[in-house]
This record gives structure tokens, sequence and C-alpha cells, in this order.
């Protein structure tokens, strides 16, 4: 018997580029973690896709390309953190190591560096899961 939650997180993935959403999809797999629940995909192409999502509430955990184009997704996560009610925890993927402080300027929650090592990425996005399912406050 799993001791998992039954309804799926949903977790939003943002990039310009579907080849980057598709390796983050099956980097986390249906599921990240046995204790967690199923995920839920939402992919979003643009910057004013991801403001439109975060608005209509529901997102659990957010995974921006810093790449992106034209609205990078260190900045993307910036304005989320600035603008969106209880923010989703954010999980950052940089192509460069040394854009590690973007990232911590973005206030991105946890960071991955390109080319994607799925074992991290799956571990991050479950401890975000976690964190999410912890904290999440009520709506108002």
């Amino acid at each position: 018997m799993s001791t998992a939650p039954e309804s799926p997180m949903k977790v939003l993935v943002f990039s310009d580029d579907a080849n980057v959403r598709a390796q983050v999809r099956l980097a986390i797999g249906h599921r990240p973690a046995a204790d967690l629940p199923a995920v839920e995909y939402v992919e979003v192409a643009t910057q004013p896709a991801v403001v439109a999502r975060l608005d209509e509430g529901g997102i659990d955990v957010v995974v921006v390309d810093a790449e992106a184009q034209p609205a990078g997704g260190l900045g993307v996560c910036r304005q989320a953190k600035d603008e969106v009610y209880d923010c989703p925890p954010v999980l950052a993927i940089i192509a460069r190591r040394d854009d590690g402080w973007l990232a911590t300027w973005s206030r991105a929650d946890a960071v991955v560096a390109l080319p994607l090592d799925p074992m991290a990425v799956a571990r991050s996005v479950a401890d975000l899961m976690r964190r999410r399912a912890a904290s999440r406050l009520p709506v108002l």
C-alpha cells in the first residue's frame, strides 16, 4: 500500500525549447519519489504564459530554463517571486555554473546545471514538492 497522496501535484515547466521541456519531463518522470504523488505537467514557452498560469493558481513547483528566449527563466523567476502570492518553489536550470549568482539574484529555490543530470533534477523537484506540500498558504 502506497503512502503517497492521491491527487497529482502540478509542475510548470518553462522553456522556449521543446527539447529542454522534454528533458525535464523525462528527468522527473511520473513520480520523482515514492512518498510523493504523481506529477501533472503544465508546459509553457513564453513569459506571458507563465504569468497567466501562475495567476490561475494550482501550480506546486516551477522549473525555469535560464536560457529561454526572449525572456530568460531567471528574470521570470524573479518576477514570480515578487508578484505571485504564495509563489511555488522554483528550480532554475542554468547553462553555466558561473551563473549561480544570477540564480541567487532570481531567488530560485534550487538550481541545476546543464547538461541535466536526471537524478539531480528528480531529487531537486522531489524536495521542492515536499516543501510545497508542507508550506502551502490558504487561498485568499
